[in-house]
């Protein structure tokens, strides 16, 4: 165990500079613009209704969504892996950004029928995007230290939200002055432009901190990687709480994910929503995304965070209900300022939970493994919407229904799926004991030897 003097001088070691940290919070701020452009606001409308235009653009969408999480769930353990003992952090990180940067502008060529090359590109995106965040996590411990890790993680949480929310600013008032695809199009260079520019700081102002170190004898990445996530999960099963927590979370967190990546294809299918509204929807989102961060903070802080959390998946339930049945586009931005709120406090508290399962000495390994879990479940919800949606609105066409009635229709029974996977992670919750979960994790800590779940 080390000394507090030996404590104290790791902190300030690890204490960054004022740039370097503006730089890793402006990182974040540039690679929420690629979110709210190419998953929420518009690309993912562009990609239904105009690239290919039939009711297989859910499938498709939900399909390409699948496979990009699919790749990253099998690789984000190696890259794990690699962040640890490769000393290279910050270089990997800017390869898979320029992965991400490069499709991302490359998809200005995709217009009506190019669905092959837009899925493509889209997949390359994503896997670049989700696999540079692995990287710019693991740069976090690098800037501050354990006294620290809240608050800089906060701050770049904050500044991120804002980013997404400057760059429809810039993209709304082009696509009011100049309608039709072409902007629409333009729109993605424009968020490629943006991520690179909020790149720069990164590369010119951090300084990467640690130092690479050999493999064990005999290891290479890969089999190292998959042998340190079996060594954690048989530890993490000793954690009978902890466990239901996890599978909860992987059923309910399905669900959020749903609701996001479909929210833009909802809008335009069932209220007709253009590219503006559906920007203008999404700002709203953000926006009382972080009054519902602020507000069931303070419900948990009066309750408890189980609580806090099943009260807020109550409210998306609700709001996903409200969804299947609403009419109106009034209704639908309703319903997404109270998906924000909900949202918001269903992400929020489902960290704040996972820290207070997790044993003192062995949070970094909790984490590690919930986003690896996380990642793991993330592609099945997206690509069971698609089904569902597709196969509905497939089975009305055959059955005499107009081609838009049978979209619609086939929206609404996706929507209900969300509601379905919400539920179901309600419910394993609910047999979570967070009091027992705590102080197992509190006795671990004090006695820094094995328990029984």
């Amino acid at each position: 165990m080390p000394s507090r003097r030996a404590q104290r001088a790791e902190r300030r070691a690890r204490r960054a500079t004022h740039r370097e940290r503006v730089a890793w919070y402006l990182y974040d701020f540039g690679n929420s613009a690629y979110a709210s452009v190419v998953l929420l606001a518009v690309f993912a409308a562009y990609f239904k209704e105009q690239v290919v235009g039939t009711t297989q653009g859910t499938y498709l969408w939900g399909l390409a969504i699948g496979i990009a999480m699919l790749v990253v769930t099998v690789i984000s353990p190696v890259l794990g892996t690699i962040a640890d003992y490769s000393g290279a952090k910050k270089r990997l990180l800017l390869f898979f950004t320029g992965v991400s940067i490069i499709c991302t502008a490359l998809l200005f060529f995709v217009q009506k029928g190019d669905i092959w090359q837009a899925m493509l590109l889209f997949i390359l995106a994503e896997i670049g995007y989700r696999s540079a965040q692995v990287y710019y996590d693991g740069l976090l411990p690098e800037i501050a230290g354990l006294d620290e890790v809240a608050e800089v993680s906060g701050k770049g949480w904050a500044i991120g939200s804002v980013g997404g929310v400057v760059i429809l600013l810039i993209i709304l008032p082009l696509i009011l002055l100049f309608p039709g695809p072409l902007m629409v199009r333009l729109s993605l260079p424009i968020t490629a432009l943006y991520f690179g520019l909020s790149t720069l700081p990164l590369i010119f102002n951090l300084k990467e901190r640690a130092a690479s170190r050999p493999l064990p004898p005999g290891e290479t990445y890969i089999s190292l990687a998959y042998r340190r996530l079996g060594s954690t999960f048989r530890g993490i099963r000793s954690f009978r709480e902890f466990g239901k927590y996890l599978l909860a979370f992987l059923i309910y967190n399905d669900g959020v994910i749903m609701a996001l990546d479909f929210a833009a294809i909802i809008g335009a299918v069932l209220f007709g929503m253009g590219q503006q509204e559906l920007i203008l929807f999404v700002i709203l989102v953000n926006v009382f995304n972080a009054v519902g961060a602020w507000a069931f903070g303070l419900l948990a802080a009066r309750t408890t965070s189980k609580r806090a959390l099943l009260a807020s998946l109550v409210m998306m339930i609700f709001v996903i209900l409200w969804m299947f049945l609403a009419q109106t586009i009034v209704e639908f931005f309703v319903i997404g300022a109270l998906a924000g709120v909900a949202m918001a406090g269903i992400q929020s508290l489902s960290r704040t939970m996972l820290s207070e399962f997790a044993p003192e000495g062995r949070s970094a390994e909790f984490f590690g493994f919930f986003a690896v879990a996380g990642r793991t479940s993330s592609f099945i919800g997206p690509y069971v919407y698609g089904v569902i949606a597709t196969f509905s609105a497939n089975h009305m066409v055959r059955m005499g229904a107009s081609v838009l009635d049978a979209e619609k229709q086939g929206q609404r029974w996706g929507i209900l799926s969300i509601g379905a996977f919400l539920l179901v992670g309600m419910l394993v919750l609910l047999t979570v004991n967070e009091r027992r979960a705590i102080q197992v994790a509190q006795s671990f800590g004090d006695a820094s030897a094995p328990v029984r779940g």
